[in-house]
């Protein structure tokens, strides 16, 4: 009796699916494009509402979309990012083993003394470090696995917005990223050589560290930090213990990571487990404890979203937003259209291995079609649009953030998970808004003064 009833109940399910399916299909008319992203703002919506994981849904809605677009469930299950996987789970784990010896809090304690009352220095810290730490070579990718672990636990010590201070550090290296001895400086040049612009990386730098600067400010004011006059933890300096041996040993197994990715080019991922296993086999720390503190649920949910946006750039959304921006472009919009497209592209893409050699070469032939536009001020709005994208939760830089927050603070539930997730979303719109802005103000003007 049980058995009937659950087939009943099962046949009356593939029913309705396939009812939904057929009459989806009739909307073909329409177009799969606006179809695909209604799906995924859907999927937003309702997670956001329902307080439900964004990730869980958008595989199911997933499942039913590339059956409308005719695609293969290969094509979703292939979406879903090794490499992310890799990174946020080798990443929060060796994170969690350093946290779990009081290195971070101790950090972020003498931070904050050495601060004193001035706190409105300690935004300006973060943004200064994560410029260095990028900018003397490594790129933004190693940077972005010590900045927002770091800004979390002084935001959280300090009384700051935690998803602010570690936007402001991303900003930070954003910038950073774009000195000529970084990896990215090095493609950027050799793309742009290619179409026969040198020197590209000193207008460059000077525009994306204008744009993250301001954006800096934003940032800062949308989360009133300005509210913020003395931290909520006064601390003694004479008062904070020293380092004890495990905290050392822990704070220096991030360096050796960094190594690791510079010296022998690894994943990053790949570097933060190995260097995880060498800690957990000297006691460093709980394995399982540490494990345990692994935010699953934010993984599951920047994966699942991830593959869904796959899907939804593979029906032809993200082509409909680029080419309904293409189509408004003139001398006057040239660069914030190709800044916010770039960032578009860089939030379904990796902005060095795919936006930027794609997008930087048209620059050229765009400057000529359109007229009165430097092709160079262009190739910049490129560069600081798939940069900045990058605090999107789709994007490693928000997905981190995410990552940080679910090992650093108690009480991350599936709400507040949602609601930093939503609020990443609107923050990389809003870092687009600000790049446009800027650039429209700014690049062509940058660009003639500094060639």
């Amino acid at each position: 009796m049980l058995i009937g009833k659950i087939d009943l109940l099962i046949k009356n399910i593939n029913y309705k699916i396939h009812y939904l399916i057929k009459q989806i299909k009739k909307l073909r008319g329409i177009s799969m494009d606006i179809i695909a992203l209604l799906l995924f703002l859907g999927v937003i919506i309702i997670a956001f509402v329902r307080k439900n994981n964004a990730g869980i849904l958008a595989l199911a809605i997933g499942v039913i979309a590339v059956r409308i677009f005719g695609m293969d469930d290969k094509e979703l299950y292939g979406a879903i990012s090794n490499s992310m996987f890799t990174t946020l789970v080798g990443i929060t784990l060796l994170f969690a083993i350093v946290n779990s010896t009081g290195a971070l809090k101790l950090v972020a304690e003498k931070i904050v003394a050495a601060s004193g009352k001035r706190v409105w220095l300690i935004p300006i810290a973060v943004f200064i470090a994560g410029f260095v730490v990028a900018g003397v070579g490594p790129g933004a990718i190693p940077a972005l696995a010590i900045i927002p672990a770091m800004a979390v636990p002084v935001a959280i010590t300090v009384g700051y917005n935690p998803v602010m201070l570690a936007l402001i550090g991303e900003c930070g290296l954003m910038a950073g990223r774009m000195t000529p001895i970084t990896p990215e400086g090095q493609i950027i040049t050799t793309v742009a050589e290619g179409v026969g612009i040198e020197n590209v990386m000193p207008t460059i730098l000077a525009c994306q560290t204008l744009s993250t600067i301001v954006f800096s400010i934003v940032l800062f004011i949308i989360f009133k930090g300005y509210k913020l006059k003395k931290p909520i933890n006064v601390i003694d300096s004479k008062q904070i213990e020293k380092f004890n041996i495990k905290q050392i040993i822990s704070l220096i197994s991030i360096v050796v990571m960094i190594a690791f990715i510079i010296i022998f080019d690894m994943n990053v991922g790949l570097a933060a487990f190995a260097v995880s296993a060498v800690l957990i086999f000297f006691n460093i720390a709980d394995e399982g404890e540490c494990i345990k503190s692994i935010p699953w649920s934010t993984i599951v949910m920047v994966l699942g979203v991830g593959a869904m946006m796959t899907i939804v750039d593979a029906a032809g959304g993200i082509d409909l937003m680029s080419n309904a921006l293409s189509s408004l472009m003139n001398s006057k919009t040239a660069t914030p259209i190709m800044s916010i497209s770039a960032g578009l592209m860089s939030m379904v893409s990796s902005a060095l291995a795919v936006v930027y050699p794609t997008m930087m070469p048209m620059c050229v032939d765009i400057a000529k079609a359109v007229g009165g536009v430097d092709p160079l001020a262009l190739i910049a709005a490129v560069g600081v649009g798939g940069s900045l994208a990058g605090v999107s939760p789709l994007s490693t830089g928000g997905a981190l953030i995410l990552a940080a927050m679910g090992s650093s603070k108690k009480d991350f539930n599936k709400e507040e998970q949602n609601k930093v997730f939503v609020q990443l979303f609107i923050m990389s719109a809003v870092g687009l808004l600000v790049i446009a802005v800027v650039s429209i103000l700014s690049f062509n003007a940058i660009t003639h003064l500094m060639n």
